[in-house]
C-alpha cells in the first residue's frame, strides 16, 4: 500500500498562501484568534470572516500538476491512500480519488451544536443557523488548534500496512502528521519527501527529492506507474 501525505506547499503553487514559512498566514494573523474554539467565541465575525477569504482564494484557485499527478496515481492504482493537511478541495477537483482529509474541510460548514455537516454558504455569518438543529452554532468544517485530527484510526492502520509513504510539500512540524514518517518506517515502509527543501523532519526518510511540486511530483508519479 501506498500513503501519500500533501501539506500546503502542494497549494502554494496554486496561489494558496502557506501558514508556516516566511509571510504565510500565521504572520498576518494571531492563530489564537482565528483558529482556536476560544477565538471563535471571543469574535465569531472576525474567525469566519477569516475563512470567508480562505474560501474565495480557494474558490479562485486552480489544481497545478502535482494535483493532476496525484489524481492519476489514484485512478491508476487501487492501493493508494491520499491524505492531506490541506483544507482545500484542490485534489478532489483534479479529480483524485478517496481524499482523506485530516484537518477538515473549508468547502463544508459544520453546526457547533450538533455536529451536522453540510456544504459551505458562500459567506459565512455569525447569525446562520443548523439545517439540522436550527442552532445559530454554524462553524467551518476545519479543525482548529486544540481539536483532534479527523481519520487518524483509518491513516494509522494504512501507515501499518504501507510500503511506501510519500510525504508532499510538508513543514515537517506540524504533529500528528509530523510523527507519520516515522510510523511508516517502523512498519518497514520505504519513505520518501518531495518538497521544495528538506522539512523539520527531513533526516528521518529514507529518500528525499527537492523543487517545485508542479516538477517533482509529475515526475514521480511518471516513474513509479513506469511512464
Amino acid at each position: 500500500m501506498i500513503v501519500v501525505l500533501t501539506g500546503a506547499g502542494i497549494s502554494a503553487e496554486s496561489g494558496l498562501g502557506t501558514f508556516r514559512n516566511v509571510g504565510g498566514l500565521w504572520s498576518q494573523y494571531d492563530l489564537e484568534d482565528v483558529a482556536t474554539p476560544q477565538g471563535h467565541a471571543r469574535d465569531p465575525r472576525l474567525v469566519l470572516d477569516f475563512y470567508n477569504a480562505r474560501r474565495d482564494g480557494a474558490r479562485a484557485a486552480a489544481p497545478n500538476p502535482a494535483h493532476h499527478a496525484l489524481a492519476r496515481l489514484t485512478q491508476a492504482r487501487d492501493d493508494v491512500l491520499l491524505v492531506t493537511q490541506n483544507i482545500d478541495d484542490l485534489h478532489e477537483r483534479a479529480g483524485a480519488r478517496d481524499v482523506v482529509h485530516m484537518h477538515g474541510e473549508i468547502m463544508r460548514a459544520l453546526c457547533g451544536a450538533c455536529g451536522h455537516r453540510w456544504p459551505a454558504p458562500e459567506r459565512m455569518a455569525p447569525t446562520d443557523t443548523c439545517p439540522a438543529c436550527a442552532a445559530p452554532a454554524t462553524r467551518p468544517d476545519v479543525v482548529w488548534f486544540g481539536e483532534m485530527p479527523h481519520h487518524l484510526d483509518r491513516i494509522a492502520e494504512a501507515l501499518d500496512r504501507a510500503s511506501l509513504f510519500v510525504a508532499i510539500g510538508t513543514s515537517g512540524s506540524v504533529y500528528p502528521a509530523a510523527g507519520f514518517v516515522a510510523e511508516a518506517d517502523a512498519a518497514g515502509a520505504e519513505t520518501l519527501e518531495l518538497n521544495l527543501e528538506p522539512s523539520d523532519t527531513a533526516g528521518a526518510f529514507d529518500a528525499g527529492r527537492y523543487g517545485p511540486a508542479s516538477e517533482i511530483v509529475p515526475a514521480w508519479v511518471d516513474d513509479l506507474l513506469g511512464r
